[in-house]
C-alpha cells in the first residue's frame, strides 16, 4: 500500500526525556523527505498513547520509561505497521533501539517503507531472532520522492532479465554499523526499494552481531545466510504475474561499512557470488584496530587487538587462530572473486586509505577489481538519490549482465 495523508503518527510516550521541538523537527523533515503527511502526538498516559496509535494505519512509537507502555513493545496495537523506537535502551532485537534521538529518523523511514512494501518475504535461516533475510522481488512501483529515477539502468537490467529466460539477477545486502547490535538491516531498505525497481531481486540479510554473540557467530551467519539464498525454490508473491526464478550465477554481495568487510570476507571463504561489492568498507582490520576506528570497534568485534607484527599473507586462512588473518579482506588477497570497491571521497580518511590500498593490492595479487571513488560521505554510498550510488548500481548492472 501507499502511505496516504494523515496515516502515520509518531506517538511519544509519557515521560520520554527529549526536546519536543527537536522531535518535531526530525519528524517533519522525514515526512517531507518521504512524501507523506504525519502527526506527532505527545501522550499524556499509556491509554492516550494506545488510542492515538489505533487511529492510524502506520505508527512509530517512542515508549518512554513507563512500564505500562514498555511491556507492549513488540505487541500488536492495531495499525498494520507499528515500529518501536527505544532511544535510550538496548534490550532486544525486534525493534530499533539504542540509536539515541536519531533513532526516530530511522524509525519513520522503516515504518513508511514497510507500509509501501507489505509483501516483502521474510525468510529465517536459524533459530535466533536475528537470523533472517528479507526477500524483495523486482517491482515496477513508483520510486519514493527520495529516489531520482534512472530509467536507463532499469531498462538495461530488465532487458538482460528477458534475455535470460526470466531468471532474475540478485543483490544480497549486508548492513554495517561497526558490528554493533544497535544497527540493523533497516539501514539498507532504501537500497532494497531502488534495486527492486531496477529489476533485481534483493536479499537483505540480518545476522547476529559480535557484541552479543561473538565474532564466530557473525561470520557463521553471513556464510549461512548467503547459502540460504542459493537454496530458495522458485518464488511467487509480491504481485508477480508468474513465478520468479533467481539467477544463482548472477549474485552480487554488497556490504556497507562493516558489512563491506563481511561481504569480501565471505568471498574469500568461497560463498557463491559473481561480484563482491564494498560500499565504504572496513577493508584493513589491522590498521582499523591500530587507528582505533570508531572508538575501538574492530578490537571490540574481534575480541582482541591485532598482533604486533600483523597477519602474514601465508597465514591468512579461515581456520587460523588469529581472527585478523582470517577476517581482514586486505590480508586475504587474492579473493578470487571480481570486486567493486566503492568509496566516497568525503568519508573518513582512514576508509579512503583502506579502499585505495585494497584495490591496488588486489590488482597486484591478480584479482579483477573495479575501483569507484567519487564525492560523497559515508551514507551517500547507500542513498539512492546520490550520484555515487547511481554510478555504483550501474557498475553492478554491467557486472551482472
Amino acid at each position: 500500500m501507499r502511505v496516504a495523508s494523515d496515516e502515520i503518527v509518531v506517538a511519544v510516550g509519557p515521560g520520554l526525556v527529549a526536546d519536543a521541538g527537536l522531535l518535531a523537527e526530525i519528524a517533519d523533515r522525514e515526512f517531507t523527505r518521504l512524501g507523506v503527511n504525519g502527526t506527532v502526538v505527545h501522550a499524556r498516559d499509556a491509554a492516550h498513547l494506545f488510542s492515538s496509535v489505533r487511529e492510524r494505519d502506520v505508527a512509530v512509537v517512542l515508549p518512554g520509561p513507563g512500564e505500562e507502555v514498555r511491556s507492549s513493545i513488540g505487541q500488536p496495537l492495531g495499525p498494520s505497521v507499528v515500529v518501536w523506537v527505544d532511544i535510550d535502551r538496548v534490550d532486544g532485537a525486534r525493534h530499533i533501539h539504542g540509536r539515541g534521538i536519531a533513532g526516530l529518523t530511522w524509525g519513520i523511514r522503516h515504518a513508511v517503507h514497510r507500509a509501501r512494501h507489505p509483501a516483502i518475504q521474510r525468510i529465517t535461516y536459524g533459530p535466533s531472532p536475528e537470523q533472517w533475510a528479507d526477500l524483495y522481488l523486482p517491482t515496477t512501483a513508483t520510486p519514493s520522492t527520495a529516489v531520482t529515477a534512472d530509467t536507463s539502468t532499469s531498462d538495461t537490467i530488465r532487458a538482460a532479465i528477458a534475455a535470460a529466460d526470466g531468471a532474475v539477477p540478485v543483490v544480497a545486502l549486508i548492513h554495517g554499523g561497526y558490528w554493533r547490535s544497535i544497527w540493523a538491516a533497516d539501514l539498507m531498505e532504501e537500497l532494497c526499494e531502488d534495486l527492486a525497481r531496477r529489476g533485481f531481486a534483493v536479499w537483505n540479510l540480518e545476522y547476529r552481531r559480535p557484541d552479543r554473540h561473538g565474532w564466530a557467530a557473525t561470520t557463521a551467519d553471513i556464510a549461512t545466510g548467503l547459502a540460504a539464498l542459493t537454496t530458495l525454490p522458485t518464488i511467487t508473491g509480491q504481485g508477480a504475474a508468474t513465478p520468479v526464478v533467481l539467477d544463482l550465477d548472477r549474485i552480487a554481495v554488497a556490504g556497507h561499512s562493516a558489512g563491506g568487510q563481511l561481504a569480501l570476507r565471505a568471498a574469500a571463504d568461497g560463498s557463491r557470488m559473481a561480484l563482491a561489492v564494498s560500499l565504504a568498507g572496513v577493508l584493513d582490520l589491522v590498521q582499523g584496530d591500530r587507528r582505533k576506528l570508531s572508538a575501538g570497534a574492530v578490537a571490540a568485534a574481534l575480541g582482541r587487538t591485532s598482533a604486533p607484527g600483523g597477519p602474514s599473507a601465508t597465514s591468512a586462512q579461515p581456520g587460523d587462530e588469529d581472527p585478523y588473518a582470517a577476517s581482514s579482506p586486505l590480508h586475504r588477497l587474492p579473493l578470487g572473486t571480481p570486486q567493486l570497491i566503492v568509496q566516497g571521497r568525503d568519508d573518513d580518511l582512514d576508509l579512503v586509505d583502506f579502499a585505495r590500498r585494497h584495490a591496488a593490492l588486489a590488482r597486484q595479487a591478480g584479482d579483477d577489481v573495479t575501483y569507484l571513488e567519487q564525492p560523497g560521505d559515508h551514507f551517500d554510498v547507500i542513498t539512492p538519490a546520490a550520484p555515487i550510488w547511481q554510478a555504483t548500481v550501474k557498475a553492478i548492472a554491467d557486472a551482472l549482465t
